[in-house]
């Protein structure tokens, strides 16, 4: 037994049973740690006799039942943390008199009673206290005040109550985090005064109390660290204070559901490093202030239910970040500006709904590319709804209702195959109804179009044959559909014949008439009239839907070694000038004597024929033709990126750093390059209505435009699978591994499937590789250690990390502090590369979590430095 032992830390393993009891007889033991295992059972009573403990850590254990009264005899505890456990019943009385605890957490368990009066002068060391989401009440005891060195206190989700809360925080200098949400405090709010002596403070969340008042002018004050600012869901009444510019380190704002009114503060503005602004619920009028557009970090603006007025500042144009965007339910005029219908990084939610706005609705619409919720419903607009809307492919609500659009609607809509929700309702639209919106593969859980004009036989199958799903009253022109529609018979073919000739003799009039015009025009193309007008059109998808061999063999030199980009498994890569030498691309040739080229090929045009995004490598053509020797030949044309592939950028050849022409990427390019590839991964998993598993996640097969943004490549792998069942099954008889050594999840040697959490591994590894420039296949650099994951995890948050990390973003900065914090960054993303490489696929991150995670620590680092 090892009685000697003093330190024992078995911190996020996969731990299972109970604490066993072997444990009470190592008395030497100062630090103990089984946080975040599967344990069983009760804490022991036994490890109140380890009384040389100072550290004891079983946080995210799953331990029921009480804490047992022995731990009282720890006299020489610092550390005690006991979160996200099931435990239950009071906090033995005796621990919080044990003086030297300075980390006292209790967090997310089922505890309850009170906290004693005297807390401030029984534990003067405290640092972290910590018992949010449990069932305690009663009085928060004002001798916190003389627990100097507090710097978190966290009493969230319980039933405490706090009258005297002004005579709490004036002597607390380090409080940094103040967080009470959820409980029953009531009184004044005007206690946030007293909290301009805490001069470190960063985060204060008071939501979900009954504080009343007005917010006192005394905000300004407030510590110029302040970070996070919540007051969400309280009676605050009166204006925002124009003070609160002072507070230059707010990154979040929350004063929604509140009763506060007036103009919302021009000064807001200033506020350069703010994320997120929510004013949402409340009764703010006037102008939106135009300086609202200095913002340009922000990521989320919710302004809805108030009663603004006036137009939208045509400064909101600047918000490159932005996520979020909702104005609904307010007092808004005028026409929509084109531009903030520009800004394709808003992908969450697109509200305006409940406004006055007139005019059209812009073409620029279609920019939204990456939006999920698009709602104008309820203004005044006009016109046709413009086709651009297709291009809006990931959206899954589109609410026009209560306008007056008119037209037909858009073919265009049935690209947007993961549309659930569609409300046309009460505006002017009119012809039939398109019969993509009756598909059977359609998504569409709900469609309103009713209190049009539309007209013809309704469709009978997908939604339509779901009464509950459907409404399409109003339009009295409408036949046909299913019984439970009660709609009328339509008219026969042969009533409708003479109707459609009359439509047809002049159509075909028209159609003569372009014929002979085509007719015309060739000939005069063929006489070299028209070489100008050809050379003035470069679009390749236009004039090259299908290339023969002799234009690429033309276009790369006959396939010279001098426009050799790289080879890869299936064949090589060849820079190539189409176009009269106006379009660069790149040539992959297939190699097809090689067994699963021609598989790779089809997969590679069928996993990529129907997705479209920012971040992932267009294909411009195919050919399938025959060699000048009579072989068959296959190849893909796709974009030429010009800063070629991301390995080139994080492993230089021998040549190059001795020639000194290595190249380099800084940490920001870095995390411009993981939240480009990141995005891409998630939009293939979750982006349409289907899944894409790539396969082959490698820096190899990331790819880098001129402006250095990122485009995933080489689909030769990749499997496209139903949402319902995302997991590739590959062919029973075949055993080989799908992927590239270093990157393949461990699972795949053991089953022959293609997973989503397949891909997220490849992705992990990927991160720790762009951020440690070790590759997952040097054992040299891997020292000992069995993979990539397992060298980092180990070195995360230590002294190793100084040797493993990238030292060329390690000394972007010789400034002291700031390499600090440029650690602290790269800890966090190599933390997410951890979490997206665990062994086990159902430990992995999800890909959203994955992009929104990754996009904070951009943008904190981006306003940091």
């Amino acid at each position: 037994m090892c009685s000697n032992l003093y330190y024992l830390n078995l911190i996020d393993n996969k731990l299972t049973g109970i604490i066993v009891p072997e444990l009470g007889s190592m008395f030497k033991l100062e630090a103990l740690g089984l946080s975040v295992n599967n344990l069983s059972g009760t804490i022991p009573p036994f490890i109140g006799n380890l009384t040389n403990l100072s550290r004891l850590s079983l946080a995210f254990c799953g331990l029921q039942g009480e804490i047992p009264e022995s731990l009282v005899h720890l006299r020489s505890l610092r550390l005690m943390n006991l979160r996200n456990n099931e435990l239950t019943g009071g906090i033995p009385s005796g621990l919080y008199n044990i003086s030297t605890i300075s980390y006292f957490v209790m967090a997310n368990n089922r505890l309850q009673g009170n906290i004693p009066w005297d807390i401030g002068y029984t534990l003067p060391e405290m640092r972290i206290f910590h018992l949010g989401m449990n069932d305690f009440d009663g009085p928060i005891p004002l001798s916190f005040s003389n627990a100097s060195f507090l710097e978190t206190l966290f009493l969230s989700s319980n039933r405490f109550t706090g009258q005297n809360l002004k005579y709490l925080f004036n002597r607390l200098s380090s409080l940094q985090r103040l967080s009470i949400d959820s409980n029953s405090m009531g009184g004044d709010i005007s206690f946030i005064s007293s909290l301009t002596n805490c001069t470190n403070l960063q985060v204060v969340t008071v939501n979900y109390n009954l504080f009343s008042g007005l917010l006192p002018d005394s905000i300004s004050n407030l510590s110029t660290h302040l970070r996070t600012l919540c007051i969400t869901d309280n009676r605050i009444h009166g204006n925002i204070p124009s003070g609160i510019q002072n507070l230059i380190g707010l990154r979040r704002i929350t004063l929604d559901g509140n009763f506060l009114e007036g103009p919302i503060p021009s000064g807001v503005g200033k506020l350069s490093k703010l994320q997120e602004l929510h004013l949402e619920r409340n009764q703010l009028t006037d102008d939106m202030p135009f300086s609202l557009g200095n913002l340009t970090l922000l990521n989320h603006l919710d302004l809805s239910y108030n009663s603004l007025r006036g137009t939208i500042p045509q400064s909101l144009s600047n918000y490159t970040n932005l996520r979020y965007l909702d104005l609904s339910f307010n007092s808004l005029v005028g026409a929509i500006p084109r531009d903030i219908f520009s800004l394709s990084s808003v992908s969450v939610s697109f509200n305006l709904a409940r406004n006055t706005f007139t005019g059209s609705i812009p073409q620029e619409v279609g920019s939204l590319i990456n939006l999920i919720d698009l709602d104008l419903s309820h203004n005044r607009l006009s016109g046709v709804m413009p086709s651009t809307l297709g291009s809006c492919i990931v959206l899954g609500r589109l609410h026009l209702e209560s306008n007056s659009l008119e037209g037909i609607i858009p073919f265009a809509l049935h690209a947007l195959e993961g549309l659930e929700d569609l409300d046309l309702s009460q505006n002017n639209l009119s012809g039939l109804i398109p019969s993509f919106l009756g598909n059977d593969e359609s998504n569409l859980k709900n469609l309103n179009l009713s209190f049009n004009r539309l007209e013809g036989e309704v469709p009978t199958q997908g939604i339509f044959q779901n009464q509950s799903a459907i409404s399409l009253e109003g339009n009295e022109y409408l036949c046909g559909g299913l019984a439970f529609l009660k709609l009328p018979t339509c008219p026969s073919k042969e009533k409708h014949l003479s109707n459609l000739l009359k439509i047809l003799i002049p159509v075909l009039v028209a159609g003569i008439i372009c014929l002979t015009l085509s007719c015309i025009c060739i000939f005069l193309y063929r006489r070299g009239m028209l070489k100008k007008i050809h050379s003035s059109m470069p679009s390749l998808e236009e004039k090259f839907p299908r290339l023969s061999y002799s234009h690429l063999s033309k276009a790369t030199d006959g396939f010279a070694e001098a426009n050799l980009l790289g080879s890869g498994r299936f064949g090589s890569v060849y820079r190539g000038i189409l176009d009269d030498k106006q379009m660069s691309v790149a040539v992959k040739v297939l190699n097809l004597e090689i067994k699963g080229s021609s598989k790779s090929f089809t997969s590679e045009c069928n996993a990529i024929k129907a997705i479209r995004h920012r971040n992932l490598l267009k294909i411009l053509s195919a050919c399938e033709s025959i060699d000048f020797q009579g072989n068959n030949f296959k190849a893909l044309v796709y974009e030429f990126m010009a800063n070629g592939s991301l390995d080139k950028w994080l492993h230089n050849d021998r040549v190059e750093i001795e020639s000194g022409s290595s190249r380099n990427l800084s940490i920001t390019q870095k995390l411009d390059i993981v939240i480009d590839v990141a995005s891409a991964v998630e939009y293939l998993h979750h982006g349409t209505n289907f899944i894409v598993i790539h396969g082959d996640l490698k820096p190899s097969n990331i790819l880098l435009d001129k402006n250095m943004t990122a485009l995933v490549g080489d689909f030769g792998l990749a499997k496209v699978v139903s949402n319902m069942h995302p997991t590739y099954e590959g062919s029973s008889s075949s055993v080989a591994i799908k992927g590239t050594f270093g990157y393949i999840p461990p699972e795949y040697g053991m089953t022959n499937s293609m997973t989503m959490q397949g891909d997220v591994y490849s992705f992990g590894i990927l991160v720790l590789e762009m951020f440690t420039n070790i590759r997952p296949t040097d054992d040299a650099a891997l020292n000992g250690h069995l993979s990539l994951h397992h060298l980092v995890n180990n070195a995360l948050h230590s002294q190793e990390m100084n040797n493993i990390v990238d030292q060329i973003i390690l000394n972007e900065n010789t400034d002291h502090n700031k390499q600090i914090k440029i650690k602290n960054y790269l800890n966090s993303v190599l933390e997410i590369g951890v979490a997206c490489s665990m062994e086990l696929p159902k430990d992995r991150m999800m890909m959203t979590d994955v992009v929104i995670e990754l996009d904070k620590i951009r943008k904190a680092y981006l306003a940091e430095s």
